[in-house]
């Protein structure tokens, strides 16, 4: 159907009705994508067929993990600079901060291998 505004962009109108279970679904996969238009999240599902939502907590806390790890290497070089000595505590610190790491890596990577 076309609307009566000639310099529109978009000019082409679409209708459809919904119940109130399939609009609160529609609201609610919406909300999880962070689009705020309707208007915009109906074209973007009907063009492409599906919606993506990124959780990217996971690489956040990776992320976390690395300064971590990163500002303890700094400080163990640090103090192996200032004493000439390294402390196996400072290691065992450092070894199970990257061992966190690498586990938070695994983890991101067993949930994208499940992307299908």
């Amino acid at each position: 159907m076309s609307n009566s505004k000639p310099n529109r962009k978009r000019d082409v109108q679409f209708h459809f009705c919904a119940n109130k279970e399939e609009a609160d679904l529609i609201r609610q996969r919406m909300a999880a994508t962070g689009i705020v238009s309707l208007g915009a999240f109906f074209r973007k599902m009907a063009i492409d067929g599906y919606h993506v939502y990124l959780d990217l907590s996971d690489v956040r806390e990776m992320v976390r993990l690395l300064s971590s790890a990163t500002n303890s290497m700094n400080q163990i070089a640090k103090r192996a600079n200032a004493t000439d000595n390294i402390y196996a505590a400072d290691l065992e610190d450092l070894r199970q901060q990257y061992h966190s790491l690498w586990d938070a890596a695994r983890g991101i990577l067993d949930g994208l291998a499940k992307i299908k």
